[in-house]
C-alpha cells in the first residue's frame, strides 16, 4: 500500500509541474499580446487626437501627436500620410516625401497617398517623377481616370507635348469629346506649329456640337491669326445663316474684309455688329478708340463717324457712348460739337473727371466762352473740390471777365493744390494780372517773378510786367531791362515794340520812345492805345500839331483813353 501511495503521489507531482509550466507559458503569451494591444491602442489614441488638432489647423500639435502614434505603431500608414501632408504645408519637402513613400509602401492601394506624393514632387518641380506617380495610380487603381487631366498638365509643364496629347486622347477614350480637351489640344498643336492638327480638332468640335457659335468663332480666330482668312469666311457665313443675331461673327468678318482691303464689306459688317445692343459696349469702345488713334485718315474718319453713331443708337442711355463721340469730334477739331456731346454725357454720369476737364479746355482755349467756363467749372468743383485744373479754369475765366476777387481766390487755390510745374506757372502768370487789377502790386510782382524764375523768356510776363511797371512808374530801369529782353526775343512784334516804347517814354527817353512806337505802327499796331501813345510822345518832343493829329486818329479807334477828348480840345497832354 505504501508503495502504491508513493507512485500515485509521484504521478501527481509530475502533472503539477507540467501544469505549472503550461500555465507559466500561457501567461507569458498573454502578457506579450496585452503589450501589443496596448501599443495599438496608444497609436490609435494619439492618431485620433492628432486628427482633432489637424482639423483645427493647429499643425504643430497635430504633428507631435502623429509622431507619437508612429512611435507606438511604426506601420501606421495613415500617420505617415498625415505627417507628409503637414510637412508639405510647411515646405519641409524632403521629409514629407519620405513619409509619403512609407505610407504608399504600407498601403499601395490608397489613391490619396499617391496624390500626396505627386503634390510634393510637383512642389519640388520634379514633374517627371510626379507624372510617374499619376501613371502608376491610374494604372493600378479603379476610378482614378479623372486624374488624367492633371497628368496631361504635368506633361505640358515639361513641354512633353506628345505625351500630353496622348493623355488627352486617353481622356477622350474614357469620357468622349469634351470642349475643354479639344481646346487644350489645339493650344498644344499651335505651340508645335501643327496648324493642320489644330484645325482638325476645331472641325471635330464643330461636327460634334453643331450650332455652337463659340466653337465656330474659335476655329475662325485660328484661321485669321495664322493668315488663312479666306478659310474662315465659309464657317462664319454659315454661322450667320443659322444665327443672324451674332455680332461677334460680324466683327470677325469685318476684320477679314479689312485685311483684304475690302472696306465696303468691312464697314457693312462692322456697322451691323455695332448696331447690336447685345455686343458688349466696352468692346465697342475699345475698337473705336483704336481707330481714333489713326485719325485724321479720311477713310478712318468716315468709319469712326458711322460707328460712333451706331453706338449711340444702340446705347442711348450710356454716358460712355456720348464721351466717345465727343472724343472723336475733338480729335478732328470739331470742338463745338464735341462740347455738346460731353455735356450730354454728363446728364447720364457726371462723375467722369476727364470729361469735365475736356469740356472746360474746349470752352476756355478753343471757344473762349468764359461765361460757360465759369458756370461749368463751378459745377465741376462741387464734384471735384480738390482738383487744381478746375480751380485754374474757374480763376482764368473770372480774370477774363475782370472779376478779380473771384479770380484771385480760385487761382490761389489752384496754385496751392497743383503738383504740376506748368500749371503752377500759369497760375502765377494769371495772378500777376489779377493782383495788378486789384492794385495789390507787391503780390502781382511776386507772381510775375515766380514765372520768370522758372521761364526767364516768358513773352507774356515780360510784356505785361514791364508795361504795368511803366504805367505805375515803378522800377522803371528794371521795366526797361524786361522790355529790352522781350524785344531781343521778338524784335518785330508790334505790341512788344509799343511796350518798350512806352517804358522809354516813362523814363523820359522820348526820342528813343518815338523810334520804337513808329516801328510798332509799321509792324501793324493800329489800336487806339498805340496811336494815342504816339501822340503823347510827339507832344513831349514839342510836335504839338502832329500830336493832336494822332490823338484825333486814336479817337476813332478802340482802346483810346478817357482823356482823349480833353487832350484834343485843350491841345494839351493829360496823364
Amino acid at each position: 500500500m505504501k508503495r502504491s501511495y508513493s507512485l500515485y503521489q509521484s504521478i501527481g507531482v509530475s502533472w503539477l509541474l507540467v501544469l505549472l509550466v503550461v500555465a507559466s507559458s500561457f501567461g507569458q503569451k498573454n502578457k506579450k499580446e496585452d503589450k501589443q494591444e496596448r501599443k495599438i491602442r496608444e497609436a490609435t489614441y494619439y492618431f485620433t487626437e492628432g486628427v482633432k488638432y489637424y482639423i483645427l489647423e493647429e499643425f504643430e500639435k497635430s504633428l507631435a501627436l502623429f509622431e507619437k502614434s508612429l512611435e507606438s505603431d511604426p506601420n501606421n500608414d495613415a500617420a505617415h500620410f498625415k505627417i507628409a501632408s503637414i510637412l508639405s504645408r510647411q515646405n519641409v519637402l524632403d521629409d514629407a516625401l519620405v513619409h509619403a513613400n512609407q505610407a504608399l509602401e504600407l498601403d499601395p492601394d490608397n489613391k490619396y497617398y499617391y496624390l500626396t506624393k505627386a503634390e510634393i514632387l510637383t512642389q519640388q518641380s520634379n514633374f517627371e517623377e510626379a507624372a510617374l506617380v499619376y501613371e502608376t495610380m491610374i494604372d493600378r487603381l479603379d476610378k482614378t481616370d479623372d486624374y488624367l487631366f492633371d497628368l496631361a498638365a504635368l506633361y505640358l509643364y515639361q513641354q512633353k507635348f506628345d505625351e500630353s496629347i496622348e493623355t488627352y486622347n486617353r481622356v477622350e477614350q474614357k469620357y468622349g469629346i469634351l470642349p475643354e480637351v479639344i481646346t487644350a489640344k489645339q493650344r498644344i498643336y499651335l505651340q508645335q506649329n501643327k496648324l493642320d492638327n489644330a484645325i482638325e480638332e476645331g472641325e471635330k468640335l464643330i461636327d460634334n456640337f453643331p450650332g455652337e457659335g463659340d466653337y465656330v468663332i474659335g476655329l475662325a480666330e485660328i484661321f485669321i491669326s495664322n493668315g488663312k482668312d479666306k478659310q474662315a469666311i465659309p464657317y462664319l457665313k454659315e454661322l450667320l445663316e443659322i444665327s443672324s443675331d451674332n455680332p461677334e461673327t460680324e466683327l470677325l468678318l469685318a476684320k477679314i474684309y479689312q485685311n483684304q482691303g475690302n472696306d465696303a464689306e468691312a464697314e457693312k459688317h462692322m456697322s451691323s455688329a455695332f448696331a447690336n445692343p447685345g455686343l458688349n459696349l466696352k468692346l465697342k469702345l475699345e475698337l473705336v478708340a483704336k481707330y481714333i488713334q489713326e485719325l485724321p485718315d479720311a477713310n478712318t474718319q468716315q468709319l469712326v463717324n458711322t460707328l460712333t453713331d451706331k453706338i449711340l443708337e444702340s446705347h442711348p442711355d450710356e454716358a460712355e457712348a456720348y464721351i466717345l463721340k465727343g472724343d472723336f469730334l475733338n480729335a478732328i477739331d470739331s470742338a463745338a460739337r464735341a462740347r455738346d456731346y460731353y455735356l450730354q454725357s454728363i446728364q447720364y454720369d457726371d462723375t467722369n473727371f476727364d470729361v469735365w476737364q475736356n469740356l472746360l479746355t474746349i470752352e476756355f482755349q478753343t471757344l473762349q466762352e468764359t461765361d460757360s467756363v465759369v458756370k461749368h467749372s463751378e459745377q465741376a468743383l462741387e464734384l471735384f473740390p480738390n482738383q487744381a485744373i478746375i480751380y485754374f479754369y474757374n480763376g482764368a475765366a473770372h480774370a477774363a471777365l475782370q472779376n478779380y476777387d473771384e479770380a484771385a481766390y480760385s487761382l490761389d487755390q489752384a496754385r496751392r493744390l497743383s503738383n504740376n510745374q506748368e500749371l503752377t506757372l500759369y497760375c502765377n502768370l494769371y495772378l500777376g494780372d489779377v493782383y495788378n487789377g486789384l492794385e495789390q502790386y507787391d503780390k502781382s510782382s511776386e507772381a510775375y517773378e515766380a514765372v520768370l524764375e522758372v521761364d526767364p523768356s516768358n513773352d507774356y510776363v515780360l510784356n505785361n510786367y514791364s508795361y504795368f511797371l511803366a504805367l505805375r512808374q515803378e522800377k522803371l530801369p528794371y521795366a526797361k531791362q524786361l522790355s529790352t529782353r522781350l524785344l531781343e526775343l521778338n524784335p518785330n512784334n508790334a505790341n512788344y515794340l509799343d511796350t518798350h516804347g512806352w517804358v522809354l517814354y516813362m523814363l523820359g527817353e522820348y526820342k528813343q520812345a518815338k523810334k520804337y512806337i513808329e516801328q510798332a505802327i509799321e509792324q501793324g499796331a493800329s489800336s487806339g492805345e498805340v496811336v494815342e501813345h504816339y501822340g503823347d510822345i510827339l507832344f513831349k518832343l514839342g510836335e504839338v500839331d502832329q500830336a493832336v493829329q494822332q490823338w484825333m486818329k486814336a479817337k476813332g479807334l478802340d482802346d483810346a483813353s478817357e482823356l482823349i477828348d480833353k487832350k484834343i480840345a485843350d491841345r494839351k497832354l493829360y496823364e
